[in-house]
């Protein structure tokens, strides 16, 4: 297998953490803003960074429903990812299962080691095999470049500030202490800009990192255009999707391989991934290269 390391990634990667960890000291200014005492500022700055590292993959998978599956219950689906993961030289993830009409696939984890792959029960109808196989190793090529954790830390920032943002005027309302309604109102304010630098952190990660995944993709399958008729029937079976299951998946567009976009929440005006296109021809240049032409 071809791989060759995305050096533009992983620059990306470092400005997003360096980025974030300004982030989390504005969240610990908005929670010393509510007059919360030192220490505990700390406790629950160290609770939340442990949260994030330790169960990150768990809530993203509470959030999605995604189940892990067993081999004896998906054989076909552990195998195909067995024979990818050699391929790719990962350790094999755990594999599980998504019952949703969006076909659809993510991964998560900390590291190589502590790696969920996840499908939908539709995509696993929806493509042939080489084509769920270009997908998967989309998946595998995320936990490979190690860009999972990053994108979600990042989300879990920006789902506190959203709280933040989403209770602030009746937290404001309730409390009694002198100048406590006028902490809450800033913190509320605070949490909106925190909200949409993160926001705007997965959006420029997150856009690139597909790229590389699709190339990744290609490397591990020597077929880049499986990949391309993959995306091309995700992304043409998205027209017929009813808006509310599209609305029930958008938290967690930013994993997905093709985003579940119903234009009618915020978060559809926040493009997490590339245009089809531009995928498209971003596979053609890797067709080329693998091809030496």
């Amino acid at each position: 297998m071809i791989w060759k390391r995305d050096w533009g990634l992983t620059y990306r990667v470092f400005i997003t953490w360096s980025l974030l960890l300004l982030v989390y000291l504005v969240f610990i200014g908005i929670l010393m803003a509510l007059k919360l005492s030192i220490g505990f500022i700390i406790v629950i700055s160290v609770v939340m960074g442990l949260v994030q590292y330790f169960f990150s993959d768990k809530l993203v998978m509470m959030s999605t429903g995604a189940r892990i599956v067993e081999e004896d219950e998906e054989p076909g689906l552990h195998r195909m990812i067995e024979k990818l993961c050699t391929e790719a030289g990962l350790p094999k993830p755990k594999v599980a299962v998504m019952q949703s009409p969006i076909p659809n696939a993510f991964a998560t984890g900390r590291s190589p080691t502590h790696a969920v792959v996840a499908v939908t029960d539709s995509i696993m109808r929806t493509l042939n095999q080489q084509e769920l196989e270009a997908v998967l190793a989309h998946e595998l090529s995320h936990i490979k470049n190690r860009d999972i954790l990053t994108m979600t830390l990042a989300s879990f920032i920006a789902m506190i500030a959203s709280m933040i943002m989403q209770n602030f005027l009746f937290a404001s309302i309730f409390d009694r202490r002198e100048g406590g309604a006028g902490a809450w109102i800033i913190a509320g304010i605070v949490a909106a800009v925190v909200w949409v630098v993160a926001t705007l952190l997965m959006m420029a990660l997150s856009r690139y990192r597909e790229f590389a995944a699709d190339r990744g993709s290609a490397y591990i399958t020597n077929n880049p255009e499986a990949l391309i008729s993959a995306l091309t029937k995700i992304s043409g079976r998205m027209e017929y999707i009813p808006a509310e299951a599209k609305v029930a998946a958008e938290g967690a567009n930013a994993f997905y391989i093709i985003p579940a976009i119903s234009g009618k929440t915020l978060a559809s005006l926040f493009s997490t991934h590339p245009p089809l296109e531009k995928r498209i021809e971003n596979l053609r240049k890797v067709e080329s290269e693998l091809r030496g032409y």
